[in-house]
């Protein structure tokens, strides 16, 4: 019978989810979803001098925004927990005195010191010291030390670590995306599994979870890779069945070679976290998606494609998150890495806004609204206004930079507009059309447009002497949706009380 899948997101809460990470976890939960699995987070804290202050919650509150839930985990529950590995400390010695009872690790009493010496020595040789099988033999542990010497040393309360005693051999692995690899163990270093203040490192820790935790498999960034080969061989070291191993490509700096990182986000103005991050220790503030007004399924969507695709001949872009659960898999995820877009990530923004219901927005844009003016607007003038806006817009906030004459008369008028379109002739047709607009009583945007456009016929002037002096007065410059929709919207009152500024202003 196949195992169910299981897979988990391991991070570790040293400060900011990068969205690196965040593929990794979205990538994680679609395999999972796609075979009917389970996600899990774990959060790997077992080097408490990196440990910083809110930002286990961080990750748990970015990845809840983003809508991918776990399974069980930290802040879920489950059976296998507890999920922080600081709670499991305990249960890590058993396993390296496991190793050392068989063999396949041993006792390390050399001091700091002594090996920054050793190293120094074979720098000067033009040498990497690299501790194995090479030189272990002439080092200070319990292979070269008598039995006797070992147990006065752990009697005595020597530090130590231990460490995984590499065997040297030709090591062949699969791994789903990059396929069959070998790797000569013999150019490995022992590896430090546990320390004498009990806490165990990274690779003990993670391979003793994942076996707990009946973890399938194994999905992370191919920073991983180089310790692969020694997981591999600590699965078979403890007798137990390895997990599947897929190692994901990094995310490219937009321009040049290299990793993202927040210092080109920084550079080049957009997020590379998905919420905004204060430092606690500075108080620096780093962007995030979510604040800078990013919708999370536009995200995700971008995110899957950055790394992944359906397959050749597939120009689709847009996919929902039940989308690309039934259409990942594994084989299509790239091996090399893949440059990040900043404007292809607004594009996917602008494509989300456009579906989202405008009653959405309208409660989005409302708040924004509110902080400029200070004014509550009814709800169903929002919506209507929000329809007229949102077709140019690629953030909820642009519908303000493009539409703020709906909610407060122009303060300004544009220099330019102003010189080519205010003619002699202005104020005198301006005036006129007061009139009109007074004797309306329907002030709906087909009946003022209807008028407006009688009146202009007859007195035989041509239709731009009206009309772009007349989105002057009410806009502020010659930006905007239909003239008549805008009258319409802010009303008979504000529509006249705008033109009579106008006049008063620019007639100055």
């Amino acid at each position: 019978m196949t195992p169910k899948v299981r897979v988990r997101f391991a991070p570790s809460p040293t400060g900011p989810l990068h969205i690196g990470g965040v593929r990794t976890a979205l990538y994680n939960y679609l395999f999972a979803k796609k075979n009917n699995g389970d996600f899990i987070l774990r959060i790997e804290d077992t080097d408490q001098n990196r440990y910083v202050p809110g930002a286990e919650q961080y990750i748990i509150e970015a990845i809840e925004w983003l809508g991918i839930p776990f399974d069980e985990g930290v802040g879920y529950g489950g059976e296998v927990g507890p999920y922080r590995q600081s709670e499991r400390k305990s249960m890590y010695k058993q396993y390296a005195d496991q190793l050392l009872s068989t063999g396949w690790a041993y006792y390390a009493f050399d001091t700091s010191e002594a090996l920054s010496k050793l190293r120094k020595e074979y720098e000067s040789q033009k040498r990497t010291f690299i501790y194995n099988h090479e030189n272990r033999m002439q080092l200070s542990n319990s292979l070269s030390l008598s039995k006797a010497e070992v147990e006065s040393k752990l009697a005595k309360g020597d530090k130590y670590v231990v460490r995984f005693k590499m065997p040297v051999e030709e090591l062949h692995f699969h791994d789903e995306i990059r396929g069959s690899i070998k790797v000569n163990t013999g150019l490995l270093d022992d590896k430090i599994l546990f320390k004498s203040d009990g806490m165990p490192t990274y690779h003990l820790a993670n391979i003793v979870d994942d076996h707990l935790m009946k973890i399938t498999h194994v999905i992370r960034g191919e920073e991983w890779l180089p310790s692969l080969a020694l997981h591999i061989m600590l699965y078979r070291a403890f007798g137990w069945q390895p997990p599947k191993f897929a190692h994901l490509p990094l995310i490219m700096k937009p321009v040049g070679k290299g990793k993202l990182s927040k210092r080109d986000g920084d550079k080049m103005g957009f997020p590379v976290f998905p919420l905004q991050w204060t430092d606690p220790k500075t108080k620096a503030i780093s962007a995030g998606y979510r604040e800078d007004g990013y919708f999370p399924d536009a995200v995700i969507n971008m995110l899957a494609l950055l790394g992944w695709n359906q397959g050749e001949g597939t120009q689709q872009e847009i996919y929902s998150l039940a989308d690309l659960v039934q259409a990942f898999s594994l084989e299509r995820v790239n091996k090399s890495g893949s440059k990040f877009n900043p404007q292809k990530t607004k594009w996917f923004n602008q494509q989300y806004l456009q579906t989202k219901h405008n009653d959405l927005l309208a409660e989005k844009f409302s708040r924004i609204i509110y902080e400029k003016t200070g004014r509550e607007f009814s709800k169903q003038y929002v919506i209507k206004t929000v329809g007229l806006l949102k077709e140019r817009a690629t953030f909820v906030a642009d519908m303000w930079d493009a539409g703020h004459y709906f909610f407060q008369p122009p303060q300004t008028y544009a220099a330019k507009a102003v010189k080519k379109q205010w003619k002699d002739q202005t104020p005198s047709l301006m005036t006129e059309l007061i009139d009109v607009l007074s004797n309306l009583e329907d002030f709906q945007a087909v009946e003022v447009g209807s008028a407006v456009k009688q009146w202009i016929v007859s007195k035989e002037v041509g239709f731009g002497k009206v009309m772009a002096p007349l989105r002057l007065c009410l806009v502020g410059s010659l930006q905007g949706p239909d003239v008549f929709e805008i009258a319409s919207s802010i009303g008979k009152e504000d529509t006249i009380t705008r033109i009579q500024q106008a006049l008063a202003t620019i007639s100055k």
